[in-house]
């Protein structure tokens, strides 16, 4: 399993950089974009200039509503319209209508468990933690004044939780992880928290576009620590 941040608020030489976040994970059976930044054209360029195709995509997997992280679906379904979309349930219904319709092949419409069903072609609600595919994990809906869902990618040698912008806290989404296993590592943007101790048993902390307190997380986990950008690339 390989992940590659494709949109970020930083970026190394030769990509754009962009307020927002969006990471491709590479399996050996499925290829998974969570959120796309705000500008589709970076989101593009970012990956074709990584040799990364979005037309390999075959999950999109979006944390909230928030333009900078649902910015660039339109773009991306205009490049890539035959993909799965799994997005929190509380996402709003014209939003959801107007993702499906970008849709090539209507009618696959499926419930996906008892709390988890979908309405619309090829997009899936999220509620409830559960397996969007073979090693990797949603969270499930969680939080009260924003909705988000994380990933949770089953590394075999302990999990990786891939966060948006963490709004509903680092609390809640470690808790919600655990249930799949042993939590050792998270990436992505950490927002405002200031958590820094929930993380002392994690051996990665990679924080990104909206952490507020990197150097808090820096300096309190100086070997663990490191900082997201686009074109950071990590193998599970």
């Amino acid at each position: 399993m390989k992940l590659t941040v494709v949109y970020d608020n930083e970026a190394r030489r030769g990509l754009l950089s962009g307020w927002g976040f969006s990471c491709l994970i590479e399996t050996t059976e499925h290829n998974i974009l969570f959120d796309t930044g705000w500008d589709g054209h970076v989101l593009l360029d970012n990956m074709r200039t990584l040799s990364l195709s979005p037309e390999d995509v075959d999950i999109l997997v979006l944390s909230h509503q928030h333009w900078d992280h649902i910015g660039g679906v339109p773009t991306f379904l205009n490049a890539n319209p035959d993909v799965d979309i799994y997005v929190p349930a509380s996402f709003s219904k014209n939003l959801k209508k107007e993702m499906s319709t970008r849709q090539s092949h209507p009618g696959n419409s499926a419930s996906l468990s008892g709390k988890d069903i979908s309405i619309y072609p090829r997009m899936y609600e999220v509620k409830a933690p559960r397996e969007i595919c073979r090693d990797v994990y949603t969270t499930g809906e969680l939080g009260t004044d924003i909705k988000e869902q994380s990933l949770v990618l089953d590394s075999g040698k302990g999990l990786y939780v891939l966060a948006g912008c963490a709004h509903p806290g680092l609390s809640a989404i470690l808790s919600a992880a655990s249930s799949f296993g042993t939590v050792a590592g998270i990436i992505g943007g950490f927002h405002d928290s200031r958590e820094h101790g929930l993380l002392k048993d994690l051996e990665l902390i990679g924080a990104g576009h909206c952490t507020a307190h990197k150097d808090g997380f820096r300096q309190m986990y100086p070997k663990k620590f490191a900082e997201i950008f686009a074109g950071y690339s990590l193998e599970l």
